[in-house]
This record gives C-alpha cells, sequence and structure tokens, in this order.
C-alpha cells in the first residue's frame, strides 16, 4: 500500500507543478498526501516527480506512440501517473510489475484517476515491453518547443544542446565561505574552487560542520562571481539591489563594507535577516522598490540581481521550462531596463555596477546591457581572465560573462556585465 502512495503523491506533485503552475519545492509543501508519507517512501515520491520534470519533454516524446490520443486529452490525474509510471520504467529502473502494478493501485485508490485505471495498466505494460531510447532523442527536446527554439537562436544548436544534456544530472551543491573557504571545504570534505566556491556532489547542508555557526551559506558557484567581480573593499559603499534571499549580500558584508541590501520583498527579506543572523554579518536592510528608492547619496558600488526567466537554473528547477509562459517572459525585459537605468540614478559618476540575471537568453543579458551603455548611462568595464580561474571559457568577446556550464561543472549560467556609470 505505501508503494501506491509514494506513486500517488508523486503524481500530485507533477500535477501541482504542471496544472497548477507552482515550483516543486512549492508543491511539496503544499501536497497533503506527500507530507503524509515518511522516510523512504517520502524520498521515492520526491525521486520520481523530479525525474519526470527533469526530462519531461522526452518522456511525453517516448508516451506519445503508446496512446490512441493526445497526452493532453487525458485527465490530469491519469496524465500525471503516466508519467510517473513510465519515469520509473525508462529511468529509475524499477521493476516493471512494481512499477505497473503500484502506479495502477495508486489510480485505484485515487478518485480523480480511479476511472482511468484499465487505460493507465495498459499503457504503463506498453511501455514495459517497448521502452523507447530516450537518449537517443536531442537533449533539446526536454524543453517545450517554443524555449527550445529561444536557446538554440541565441546559443546556437550545439550550446542549446549542451544546456539540455546538464540538466539531465543532478545539480552539486557549491558553498560560499564566511572567511576561509579552505577551513569549509577540510570541514565538510568538499572540492575548493579557483574563485574561492566550495563544491560537494550532495549533503544533508544543516548536518554539515559550519551550518550552525554561520561559517559558510548555500550559493551556486556562477552565482558568487558577480559580488567578486565588484572588488569590494571595507570603505565602499554598497547597494545589493533585488537582494533577498540574501547569497551576494552576504558575500559582500564578510568583506567589510557598508552594505545596504534593497528589495521589496518582505518574506524574502525576513529570510535575508535569518541568514545574516545566523552567518554573524550585518547589513542595512530595506523593503522598497528598487525602482523608485534612492539612496540618500549615490554609492560607489553596486550589484543588481534583476528579476529574470531563471532560465539559468534549470538543472535545480527544471519545472521552471514548464510553468512559465512565453508571453511572461516577454516582461522581463522591460523591468530590467528600468532597473539598470534607476541604479545609474544610485552610483557616482565613475562608479562601478554589476549586473546579472541567472538565464542564458539575450533578451534579458546582453540586450539590456548594449542598451544601456548606447543610452549613454554607462561604459562597460571588461572582465579579464586572471578575475575568474576556472571560468575563463565563459567571457564574450565584449568582456561579459555567460557561464555556461561544461562537462563536470554543475554551475548555473548567469549572464554578467560590469558596467561603469558614465
Amino acid at each position: 500500500m505505501s508503494g501506491a502512495l509514494a506513486r500517488r503523491a508523486a503524481a500530485e506533485l507533477l500535477m501541482l507543478a504542471l496544472d497548477s503552475r507552482r515550483t516543486l519545492d512549492e508543491a511539496m509543501l503544499k501536497s497533503d498526501n506527500f507530507n503524509g508519507l515518511e522516510g523512504p517512501d517520502r524520498g521515492f515520491a520526491r525521486l520520481m516527480a523530479s525525474a519526470a520534470l527533469r526530462e519531461l519533454g522526452r518522456i511525453d516524446a517516448g508516451l506519445s506512440p503508446l496512446l490512441s490520443r493526445p497526452l493532453n486529452a487525458t485527465s490530469p490525474a491519469i496524465r500525471a501517473l503516466l508519467r510517473v509510471g513510465v519515469v520509473q520504467l525508462w529511468r529509475l529502473e524499477t521493476p516493471p510489475h512494481a512499477a505497473v502494478s503500484e502506479t495502477v493501485e495508486a489510480a485505484k485508490g485515487w478518485p480523480d484517476a480511479r476511472s482511468g485505471g484499465s487505460f493507465l495498466n495498459a499503457v504503463l505494460r506498453r511501455a514495459a515491453d517497448t521502452p523507447p531510447d530516450l537518449d537517443a532523442m536531442p537533449a533539446r527536446l526536454i524543453w517545450p518547443d517554443w524555449l527550445a527554439s529561444r536557446f538554440t537562436n541565441d546559443l546556437g544548436a550545439d550550446g542549446a544542446e549542451q544546456l539540455a544534456t546538464h540538466q539531465l544530472d543532478e545539480p552539486p551543491i557549491f558553498l560560499s565561505a564566511r572567511t576561509d573557504p579552505r577551513d569549509v571545504a577540510s570541514a565538510t570534505g568538499g572540492d575548493l574552487l579557483p574563485t574561492g566556491s566550495v563544491r560537494l556532489n550532495s549533503a544533508n547542508v544543516e548536518a554539515l560542520p559550519g551550518f550552525e555557526a554561520g561559517g559558510w551559506w548555500v550559493q551556486d558557484a556562477a552565482a558568487a562571481l558577480p559580488a567578486k567581480l565588484l572588488n569590494v573593499t571595507r570603505t565602499d559603499q554598497v547597494v545589493d539591489l533585488c537582494a533577498a534571499p540574501g547569497g551576494k549580500t552576504l558575500q559582500l558584508a564578510a568583506t567589510g563594507a557598508k552594505v545596504t541590501a534593497v528589495d521589496r520583498s518582505k518574506p524574502r527579506l525576513e529570510r535575508l535577516r535569518e541568514n545574516l543572523a545566523r552567518t554573524g554579518l550585518s547589513a542595512d536592510i530595506v523593503a522598497a522598490n528598487a525602482d523608485e528608492w534612492r539612496p540618500e547619496i549615490p554609492v560607489n558600488r553596486l550589484l543588481l540581481d534583476a528579476p529574470c526567466s531563471a532560465f539559468g537554473t534549470l538543472r535545480r528547477h527544471p519545472e521552471g521550462a514548464w510553468i512559465k509562459r512565453e508571453e511572461e517572459i516577454d516582461r522581463f525585459p522591460a523591468a530590467q531596463t528600468r532597473l539598470l537605468t534607476a541604479a545609474a540614478d544610485m552610483v557616482t559618476s565613475g562608479g562601478i555596477v554589476v549586473y546579472c540575471v541567472c538565464t542564458p537568453l539575450d533578451s534579458e543579458g546582453r540586450n539590456i546591457v548594449d542598451q544601456a551603455i548606447t543610452a549613454g548611462l554607462y561604459s562597460r568595464q571588461p572582465v579579464s581572465e586572471a578575475e575568474i580561474p576556472g571560468f575563463e571559457h565563459c567571457l564574450t568577446p565584449e568582456g561579459d560573462l555567460l557561464t555556461l556550464p561544461q562537462d563536470g561543472a554543475g554551475h548555473d549560467a548567469f549572464y554578467i556585465a560590469r558596467l561603469q556609470r558614465t
């Protein structure tokens, strides 16, 4: 019975993500069935849901020939159970009898899916007998067609395929140290990267040495670069725009500089306060719309991690490719332009602004910066190879960074530009 409950919970997570457009983290908080599970059953439910989301487009392509009608013509509950069933068969190496029988049993105990039990049983048996070669399909098939097209236009066919291939693997964990990263690497058993980030393949974060003492925080290795490139000293006045939940604020505060963290989300700022308290660092926190807020006097350093599509983090949040709509993505550039324009009012002439977004799309990165330079607000201050050991291959011809992951890297895809106020 517990096996059927785990599969129903996984299907409910998929429904909450794909039909109610929630992140997987939000779905796990929302699902009563998932939260009613314990131990291995809970872990298996999460594994099934995350594995299906990671490769959703290819899984659906493999399902299509097994169906007499389009997948979207099935009910949400049956559609979710089909995906849960085939990901067990095709990716998780679950014994076929268990994958089929327990998934069908989940339908029998679920009013939303009970009427489709026979259909589900027939399709899953065919899926077990004639598994598709998912690996032979293009990796970029994991995304919706419109998103695959955008990545291909901006990154080229090879770049898009490489980005998709990296999404198929579980991401590592990266830590940023409050003081000496060598001590953190030694205590946690992680690998120290040339840029100072510490990489672990997996871990129970809260159980790692140094967590309670605030000696480090979780932060992607690429996400740690923007604050480093600001070259902050103890004498600098720094503004961190769109700061919450605060990884970059913590980096800046660790230099001893006077940091003002601005974000309009009070709940996210509360997380920033908690992170500051745990690490023993300090920053002034301002709840305000960055379009309208201005410091009392202009500062000489500013970091803008602008709201974006977050398509550079799909390895960690693969559901993002499916829960975001194309028309929603098209609204980001206007907001990003407003924020980068507003930032120019906050810094002194000659002051430095680092602009970054966790997406590789030109429309949210390079195009925004080029427009601001054309408008006369900024000039580029190119990044040098010496500043980014291990990321030298990410330099663009203009001297910006596009951190597309390579084999074994595991970091997110960020666009980063360093600018000087004219």
